[in-house]
């Protein structure tokens, strides 16, 4: 859709809204883990029912919305990476090929962030909706080893598992922060490269015409 003079619209309001309210969440479920335990929980509920938005949108959405319309195979993401970097890329109205693999690896990070940020909140405080599903029930415990009581075994074994799901929620968001850095640095080189700002544009939804 043409708009202002030499503008096309590409991002449509879903798209825009999304991206920033996922940079939103994240970082107030960053900084709020400890003290605000349930401003962390409903940043990660609303970055999980974006996520899931975004990947529906990916299949039913705009055409520069759809999966189909920047996701590339591996060869063309390196070459893309390889030319960008030798000062010569391609420019793409939509997302780039790096840009599309970004985007592909946020929303994996941040669904496995979110997911085990679930798993942990049932393990550790039998709540939010997993609980009945995850946290450890006195059947699943095997019996006491001798001279020791069954509850203090579920107490060390439920210790066990909120270990685990802590450092595998560390462990996705730690990765999660690195691909926004990454992404951060992607879109800074690649407005460089095509002369085009592209923050303004994710704002906007308008970018320069191909012609």
């Amino acid at each position: 859709m043409n708009t202002s003079k030499g503008m096309v619209r590409v991002w449509d309001p879903l798209v825009r809204i999304g991206h920033w309210t996922l940079v939103a969440t994240f970082f107030i479920a960053y900084f709020t883990e400890d003290d605000f335990l349930t401003v962390h929980v409903w940043a990660g509920y609303v970055a999980g029912v974006v996520v899931c938005l975004r990947v529906l949108w990916g299949f039913v959405g705009s055409p520069h919305a759809r999966f189909a319309d920047f996701v590339r195979s591996p060869a063309v993401v390196w070459g893309y990476l390889r030319d960008i970097f030798g000062g010569h890329a391609r420019r793409y109205l939509g997302h780039n090929p790096a840009g599309g693999a970004m985007i592909l690896a946020l929303l994996i990070g941040v669904a496995g962030t979110v997911g085990s940020g679930l798993v942990l909140y049932a393990v550790e405080d039998n709540a939010g909706p997993l609980a009945g599903l995850v946290s450890q029930s006195p059947q699943a415990v095997p019996a006491a080893r001798k001279g020791e009581s069954v509850e203090l075994r579920e107490y060390e074994e439920s210790g066990d598992e909120e270990e685990f799901w802590e450092e595998v929620h560390e462990i996705f968001t730690n990765l999660t922060l690195l691909l926004v850095a990454l992404h951060v640095a992607g879109v800074m080189l690649a407005s460089y490269s095509h002369r085009e700002n592209l923050v303004k544009a994710m704002l906007t939804g308008e970018k320069h015409g191909e012609g």
